[in-house]
């Protein structure tokens, strides 16, 4: 088994613990091989924490760092204590052991109460993977960091460190249909019946990070530039330098299938670069829009995921989302929730192919929407 091999392995593994969660686990796969930051926004209780540290823990030989950020967080938490040694020498010396800048896989918890202390050296941190305090400078050996957070920053200091994150992942609860699968493997889990989990090196991530970067993306220059101009065009900002950065994702998109050559449908990570909620839905349809013309048998899997959308399937999640409307008592939060499940199966309506039961769907999607606007007058 090559080391590649290993990889698709381990993500492999980590998707049939988590159930309903293939989404995130790849797309924290693609974020590993490009060496690229990862974000993960969501409430409590959708395995965020989990699943980032079943993919640390299986890296063998990595150290990892994972820490829950309050607003009274000091950098000694993060980067380590000044060494007290060489300090009475009147040497300021960041002892490392065991924090952040030692870490191969560095995970933030609610990353966005990041304070004015510590917030300049983490976005050196995530930005150049250097570490900087005082006279200090560090190359970090991360190889990569998560953060997660269940709200998008609301004060534009933070923005910055939003910027951070190429992908951006929305994590939410598992299909209501999948809770038995989900129970089993969460009741294995919590007693540790699962078996041994594949392990792959860090040394070996790093070399398969290396090889990332010679894939060829020329067959897909041009629709990538065409695809850059529509999204700015639509008003989701993508400088230069993410542009530029986002050539990994793409690249890793085609070495962990194996390719050494981008294709079409290797674009489909561009759906997981919004900077707003709002922005999901003009991402999904822009970008569906050009991979959809890729016939591609070695296409990622995420990539076809709603290329052939069952109708009776998202017929029923339709139903399942107007009866939790209309028979259940609702937060405010819940009631967005809903719609936005519902905006998301809208999306997946886009792609049935028979145009019956297309128009069928979408009657129903259009009833629920004016039955929700009713509700809310």
């Amino acid at each position: 088994m090559n080391t590649l091999d290993n990889l698709n392995a381990l993500l492999k593994h980590i998707k049939e613990t988590f159930i309903g969660k293939n989404e995130i686990v790849d797309l924290l796969g693609i974020s590993l091989l490009a060496r690229e930051n990862a974000f993960l926004l969501g409430p409590p209780g959708t395995a965020k924490s989990a699943i980032v540290r079943a993919l640390s823990n299986g890296i063998e030989d990595g150290k990892n760092f994972e820490y829950l950020l309050t607003r009274f967080t000091e950098p000694n938490e993060i980067f380590g204590p000044f060494d007290i040694r060489k300090l009475k020498d009147g040497e300021l010396v960041t002892n490392t052991e065991a924090m952040m800048p030692e870490a191969s896989m560095v995970f933030l918890d609610e990353i966005f109460n990041a304070n004015s202390a510590i917030l300049n050296s983490l976005l050196m941190a995530l930005n150049e993977k250097i570490f900087r305090r005082g006279k200090e400078t560090k190359k970090l050996p991360a190889l990569m960091f998560v953060g997660a957070s269940n709200l998008l920053p609301e004060d534009e200091a933070l923005n910055a460190l939003l910027d951070r994150f190429l992908i951006r992942i929305k994590c939410d609860y598992v299909d209501p249909d999948l809770l038995n699968e989900v129970l089993l493997a969460g009741w294995k889990l919590e007693n540790n019946t699962r078996e041994n989990a594949p392990t792959i090196a860090a040394d070996d991530i790093r070399l398969l990070q290396v090889e990332t970067r010679k894939v060829d993306l020329a067959p897909i220059r041009k629709e990538y530039v065409d695809i850059v101009h529509s999204l700015r065009n639509a008003g989701i900002s993508v400088s230069d330098r993410r542009a530029v950065k986002i050539q990994n994702l793409i690249a890793a998109s085609a070495f962990i299938c194996g390719r050494n050559s981008a294709i079409l449908s290797d674009l489909w990570v561009l759906k997981y670069i919004w900077d707003t909620e709002e922005q999901m839905e003009v991402l999904e349809g822009i970008v569906n829009h050009i991979i959809e013309k890729d016939t591609s048998e070695k296409a990622h899997p995420q990539a076809t995921y709603n290329k052939v959308p069952d109708a009776e399937e998202v017929m029923k999640e339709v139903k399942y989302l107007s009866d939790k409307w209309t028979n259940t008592t609702l937060s405010f939060e819940e009631q967005n929730i809903i719609k936005d499940k519902l905006r998301y199966v809208q999306t997946r309506c886009d792609w049935i192919k028979n145009p019956e039961q297309k128009k069928f769907v979408q009657d129903e999607i259009e009833q629920l929407w004016q039955k929700m606007l009713k509700t809310m007058a």
